[in-house]
């Protein structure tokens, strides 16, 4: 149990500059007195959104005429709308990712250059590791100090651990990188006795005390590195732009020794830029935030961002948890840009390590993101930010959704005429035929065509960089890189159903108004014992072996193999994810890439920091560890 700090906290702040930061009517719009922003190239929306909606349309079209063949039943309508629901955010990844190709043809927007601007680095942390979260703030204002652009930089640690000695080490770590900070680069601490309203209370009391002061903010995880080059690139392009109220750059994934975290980095590394850039050019205007290593104009956050609390679900007031994408909202709503920089290089976060960590953290998300349900109806949104929202929330919707589509799936594998497989003949109903053949050619070419078009974003980046001699190279050459892709695309099919069912039950939970608390990210992954491996993926293993019996009594499609045995061998590869393949696989299976082939100076300067503030405030018994 936390030791819940009761003195007052020690601090090191400046003299107070408040700002006024209201709470937000979402049931009023607010008088906007921004210049209207031009309309930005929709023709990029359309070549998104309208190729995946035909799509679906044609999918359902042709599912629809193979089902009413030999009558439609109530079973196959519901088939059909969830084929529906769940098919059009394949599309929607796939013309994404078509754009981004695309739109590597694109100039970059460029903009007259502003004055110097006064940035505040914000840090809120709570109960995590002091010498790792000071050490990325030594390498971080240590890049900054090489840079020349002009802009004034502070660093605010902004603390809401409610531990003693956690609190002791980080005051000892904030007065040792204080002392040893370079010239120019000013560094503050403050920690409140109470953590209300977690982070967004942690942010509200930083910008009502002292946001007058500095014209813009960086938001940084307690995870979170930045190049210098990168901070003055974010604070470049908000000062050169007025309209700017907030800039989010890509973080790459780094810090990953393990095979979900490596599987996670390589595929951030590989796949996310193509995905990325598609996002940027058809949300424009109307980006998103992810809540950290992004760059937002404090005046404008604070007269347009205030988040009030909603009525809970099932009474009293909920705070709002995904507030990133709300604040968003917001900042469009009153009129300012929200741009998405995915070219911005040098931002950078940690990924959880192993399997059970990734669903605690996605459990926590799961709550919040359902929550922008009930905020469609905000007054005054943009439609693009409330499309935010919404799939904001359809990402974890989607896995019920999909939990269902199998289930039906597997119902109708009882009626020959709809079903991929017979398994069953009139002269011999009782005994499965075996092997079993197959009725229906057309539901087969269907599964193939969802697989194929889950994975073409994957395959696009692929043979883009495959094709690439001089970013092939970065991953090792085509034979380490290709190996790389089939590894990736082996776990990541290993890995989606268990983590469909993790989020089946997120969302149960979430609407039943059950909380699973919030506990700091697991930083260092570890290796869970037998037990806890077993209790945690109970429900999967389950699941798992009924539809194993199913299959060998006849009644489930032979096309669910893959998702039964990674249902069946949830337990093992939980606990394959936590094996370390930087020291323990051979070469073509470590899943490397640019990011670990070749590591950030910023990086090996941070995990230097850490080390050393790590032998200055740790106890003894940590530091001989």
């Amino acid at each position: 149990m936390d030791k819940i700090v009761t003195a007052l906290p020690p601090a090191d702040m400046p003299p107070r500059a408040p700002l006024a930061m209201p709470e937000q009517d979402f049931a009023r719009a607010p008088f906007i007195t921004q210049p209207a922003l031009a309309r930005r190239h929709p023709l990029w929306r359309f070549a998104v959104f309208v190729p995946a909606l035909l799509a679906t349309a044609l999918m359902l079209w042709g599912l629809h005429g193979l089902f009413a063949s030999s009558g439609m039943t109530w079973l196959e309508y519901v088939l059909l709308a969830l084929i529906g629901a769940t098919f059009v955010w394949v599309t929607l990844a796939v013309s994404t990712a078509l754009v981004g190709l695309a739109g590597r043809f694109d100039r970059p927007e460029t903009l007259p250059a502003g004055q110097p601007i006064s940035v505040a680095l914000l840090v809120p942390i709570y109960n995590e590791v002091p010498w790792d979260v000071f050490g990325n703030a030594a390498a971080m204002l240590k890049d900054l100090a090489r840079q020349n652009g002009g802009h004034d930089y502070t660093l605010f640690v902004l603390s809401d651990t409610q531990d003693a000695d956690i609190a002791h080490q980080e005051w000892r770590a904030f007065v040792a990188l204080r002392d040893t900070a370079p010239d120019g680069m000013h560094l503050h601490y403050r920690r409140r006795s109470r953590n209300t309203d977690k982070k967004v209370g942690n942010l509200v009391e930083w910008i009502t005390g002292w946001g007058a002061a500095y014209e813009a903010m960086v938001v940084l995880d307690a995870d979170s590195l930045m190049t210098g080059r990168a901070i003055a690139r974010l604070s470049t392009e908000l000062a050169a732009d007025p309209q700017a109220g907030l800039i989010q750059s890509f973080p790459q994934l780094i810090g990953a020794d393990t095979v979900f975290a490596r599987m996670q980095q390589f595929s951030n590394v590989a796949y996310g830029w193509l995905l990325a850039e598609g996002l940027a050019h058809w949300s424009r205007d109307e980006g998103n935030y992810w809540g950290h290593n992004a760059i937002i104009r404090t005046q404008a956050f604070a007269s347009a961002a205030g988040l009030p609390h909603l009525r809970g679900i099932l009474g009293g007031d909920d705070l709002i948890l995904s507030h990133d994408f709300v604040e968003a909202s917001l900042l469009r709503r009153a009129g300012w840009r929200v741009r998405f920089l995915p070219r911005v290089s040098g931002s950078f976060e940690e990924t959880p390590g192993t399997l059970i960590d990734y669903v605690l953290r996605d459990q926590r998300w799961c709550r919040g993101n359902l929550q922008h349900l009930r905020l469609l109806t905000t007054r005054g949104l943009h439609p693009v930010s409330r499309f935010h929202l919404f799939q904001g929330a359809a990402a974890y919707l989607m896995s019920p959704a999909w939990f269902v589509l199998l289930v039906f799936w597997t119902l109708l594998g009882r009626d020959a005429d709809t079903n991929v497989i017979t398994y069953f003949n009139e002269a011999n109903p009782l005994f499965p035929n075996w092997p079993p053949a197959m009725t229906h050619l057309d539901s087969a070419i269907f599964l193939l065509v969802m697989y194929a078009m889950l994975l073409t974003p994957k395959l696009t980046s692929a043979a883009i960089i495959g094709t690439n001699r001089k970013a092939v190279r970065l991953f090792g050459g085509r034979r380490a890189f290709g190996s790389a892709v089939l590894f990736e695309v082996a776990l990541s099919v290993a890995y989606a159903p268990i983590m469909m069912i993790q989020q089946t039950r997120a969302v149960l939970r979430s609407l039943l108004g059950r909380n699973s608390g919030w506990v700091p990210q697991q930083r260092n992954a570890q290796a869970y014992p037998l037990r806890v491996l077993v209790k945690f993926h109970l429900v999967e293993t389950v699941t798992g072996f009924l539809l194993l019996a199913g299959l060998m009594a006849g009644l489930v499609s032979w096309w669910l193999l893959p998702i039964m045995a990674s249902l069946v061998l949830a337990v093992p590869l939980s606990a394959l994810s936590a094996v370390n393949l930087k020291t323990l696989a051979p070469a073509l299976l470590r899943l490397d890439s640019p990011l670990t082939l070749r590591e950030p100076s910023i990086l090996a300067s941070a995990r230097a920091a850490r080390a050393e503030l790590r032998i200055q405030i740790a106890p003894p018994n940590i530091v001989a560890e």
